[in-house]
């Protein structure tokens, strides 16, 4: 029987093991979580002591699946030279943080070109990505580009400026890709029924290759098709609707790919991650071999 792998990005408050507890308590396989504050460029320095804990308690939790999200800060492609350089400083600490962890993927949008194009914004993030490889050695963390919703000068919103980074970047084994449900959505690629989610994916596989997908994020999405607005919903509850996510829990060429909500958690009053997750859980075709 193949492990459902399900979760969502839980908090770190108190301590990066507590969203490990937090994600057992969801009984949830996979979860996602920012190894700093993601709004702030100054860098945590992970101890000896704190990568030991997580580790334990990722051990005692069955949490299978764990994936980093880099700081919102980052952008690769910027045409500032300090800002451009503060970005692969904490790109590279990323990566040393999560390797640290033995997080195995660091989900990283890939940048914004600010006005100078996107074939020099491009060529721009593959040069950093180099260049930061070079200078860390690897450690089995993966790098994820992440599908944008290709909001104001945001890159990776179409599968070929994906494609293009990845055949860019010479370690090819310490990059692939995330595919977000929203921003592909708000980016154009229809997936709202079967016959449109069968087509995106197809397009995604010839492009990019599903053997380079390695994590997904599932969110429904608050702006119509095409929008370009990187807006997440309930699942279900939005534009995207229920039946693209029967298609995903249900297709088995994505079965072993970890399923991350990163949809809104609320004031605290209504539980959505319990929601969401039974929503995505009850998906499932009765009788399927997943568990």
């Amino acid at each position: 029987m193949a492990l459902l792998l399900i979760g969502a990005h839980f908090s770190i408050a108190g301590g990066l093991h507590k969203a490990l507890l937090t994600a057992q308590r969801y009984r949830c396989t996979a979860v996602q979580i920012f190894t700093k504050n993601a709004t702030t460029w100054k860098e945590r320095i992970i101890t000896q002591e704190e990568s030991d804990l997580f580790r334990k308690v990722r051990g005692q939790t069955g949490v299978k699946a764990v994936a980093s999200h880099a700081s919102y800060l980052i952008n690769l492609a910027s045409p500032e030279e300090r800002k451009h350089d503060m970005s692969k400083q904490a790109f590279a600490c990323e990566l040393k943080r999560s390797a640290m962890l033995d997080i195995p993927y660091v989900v990283l949008h890939p940048g914004s070109h600010m006005g100078t194009g996107e074939e020099t914004g491009l060529a721009r993030i593959a040069e950093a990505i180099n260049q930061v490889f070079d200078h860390v050695s690897p450690s089995g963390t993966r790098l994820l580009l992440e599908t944008t919703a290709g909001q104001g000068s945001n890159m990776g919103y179409t599968f070929e400026q994906l494609d293009f980074l990845i055949k860019t970047v010479r370690d090819k084994d310490r990059v692939g890709v995330c595919l977000d449900t929203c921003h592909v959505f708000a980016a154009g690629y229809d997936i709202r029924m079967p016959k449109t989610y069968k087509k995106t994916m197809e397009a995604f596989d010839k492009v990019i290759g599903l053997s380079n997908l390695y994590l997904i994020h599932v969110n429904d999405s608050r702006n119509e098709l095409g929008s370009r607005k990187d807006r997440h919903e309930h699942i279900g509850k939005g534009f995207i609707g229920p039946d693209a996510f029967a298609e995903i829990m249900n297709d088995t060429r994505l079965e072993d790919i970890p399923k991350i909500l990163e949809t809104p958690k609320g004031d605290g009053k209504t539980d959505y991650d319990a929601i969401n997750l039974k929503a995505l859980r009850d998906f499932i075709s009765p009788g399927s071999h997943k568990r």
